[in-house]
């Protein structure tokens, strides 16, 4: 089954952090929470996410890991489950290196049993779309 909508970034936190040991590399790295909704035809809710980046925000080249914590509804059914993606860019319009999945064993209610993957995009006007291929 395909879910899909779009979403919105209602907060971005950066947290202070310094990672032990201290490493010098040629981006920065750093760590912020994020407040996200979902609207669309087949996908509403909201997410809490924990997010890590090496990025150079000038040049727009790093790489990001994401951890999302979903509560809402998938095709009607509603409960939470979480969700681990990541992706880099060479500060192009493109995205590689990408990576989706559903955490198995995370899906509550009727979204018990949840497995699967998904994908962000992300267009020219900034709006960004996400959805989910999954199995129920």
């Amino acid at each position: 089954m395909r879910a899909s909508g779009t979403f919105k970034v209602v907060s971005f936190t950066q947290v202070p952090l310094v990672p032990e040991p201290a490493v010098d590399t040629g981006l920065p790295v750093g760590v912020a929470t994020m407040e996200k909704h979902y609207e669309g035809d087949t996908l509403r809710g909201r997410s809490a996410t924990l997010f890590t980046a090496a990025f150079d925000q000038d040049a727009g080249v790093g790489s990001y890991v994401a951890m999302e914590s979903f509560e809402g509804a998938l095709a009607g059914r509603e409960g939470a489950f979480n969700f681990v993606h990541s992706a880099a860019t060479d500060g192009g319009p493109a995205r590689g290196a990408e990576h989706f999945a559903i955490v198995p064993g995370s899906g509550t209610a009727a979204l018990k049993g949840i497995t699967g993957a998904g994908g962000l995009r992300v267009d020219e006007d900034g709006t960004h779309h996400i959805w989910f291929d999954y199995d129920l």
